[in-house]
């Protein structure tokens, strides 16, 4: 009889371990290039060292993975204010940074996603010139002018950003300018950068927290009237994830804190330029900061 007993104790007990152990399993998410593989790492690290159990899947499409979360598949990752307002909330309207986060985090909110307090990491679209090159321009409407002037720059740019309200068409309009189809050079965005370093353009379409800019010496462009959407690189998590680990909010919100563009561009070029590996470059970075 004792021993039944003991048995049915010991029972609940595992079952009771169990629970708390599958409680603290979570999914974290990323997309497929480096600056996702990155701050999915990062974070699968330091939720690792809170005591978490983490199962990392990265690689994913943004579409994908967005659909993941929303289906409970993925607990955590990490996604851009400006992707969530233009792409999965078809928000046409221009915005700040700011009432881009408040719009996001308001339409996400009826889907059961929290977004976190952002990051100073602004992955959007930039412009920018070799570093020695063109010294007069600093700000699109330096560039603008230029154009307008006559002056013949040529401009590297995705083919996709051509076709974009958020890219040269609105660029465009907004700064008061048009480009002769000569000047602009449509390419595979990875080329962009090397073209650039190499000469072939003298203006160049990136994205602002690539490892590149600081690698090659890029000089970026202020987008003095605030064309391009913030993509405010963003900790977002399930609410049914958050409300049964409150802590998990001031864990993320305190890695968030510690990115912005030149870090990101740092760490970015430690992988894609320095060739060191993603879980090095993570564990490194957050040693540095002091998060583990």
């Amino acid at each position: 009889m004792l021993i039944k007993k003991s048995l049915k104790l010991i029972a609940i007990f595992c079952m009771f371990l169990s629970s708390i152990s599958q409680a603290n399993e979570l999914v974290v998410g990323g997309k497929g290039y480096t600056e996702q593989l990155l701050i999915a790492e990062m974070t699968t690290q330091l939720l690792e060292k809170a005591g978490y159990s983490i199962k990392q899947t990265t690689g994913m499409g943004g579409s994908l993975l967005r659909k993941a979360m929303v289906n409970g598949q993925i607990d955590v990752y990490w996604e851009y204010t400006g992707t969530s307002l233009i792409t999965y909330n078809k928000v046409k309207e221009r915005l700040s940074p700011e009432d881009t986060y408040e719009r996001v985090k308001t339409l996400d909110a009826k889907k059961g996603i929290v977004w976190l307090t952002p990051s100073k990491a602004n992955n959007t679209y930039a412009l920018a010139r070799r570093k020695g090159d063109h010294t007069d321009l600093n700000s699109i409407s330096e560039l603008a002018a230029t154009y307008k002037s006559g002056t013949e720059l040529k401009m590297g740019v995705s083919a996709e950003f051509t076709k974009r309200a958020d890219g040269l068409i609105g660029l465009q309009k907004t700064y008061g300018f048009r480009m002769k189809r000569k000047n602009v050079v449509p390419m595979q965005t990875g080329l962009v950068y090397d073209a650039l370093h190499n000469g072939e353009v003298d203006i160049a379409m990136i994205f602002a927290t690539d490892g590149r800019i600081s690698a090659f010496g890029f000089e970026v462009l202020e987008d003095d009237l605030q064309f391009f959407p913030s993509y405010a690189l963003t900790p977002t998590i399930r609410k049914e994830v958050l409300d049964a680990n409150p802590e998990l909010s001031g864990l993320l919100n305190e890695l968030s804190g510690k990115l912005d563009d030149k870090t990101m561009q740092r760490l970015n070029g430690e992988v894609a330029v320095n060739n060191k590996s993603i879980r090095e470059v993570s564990s490194s970075f957050l040693k540095e900061v002091k998060l583990i």
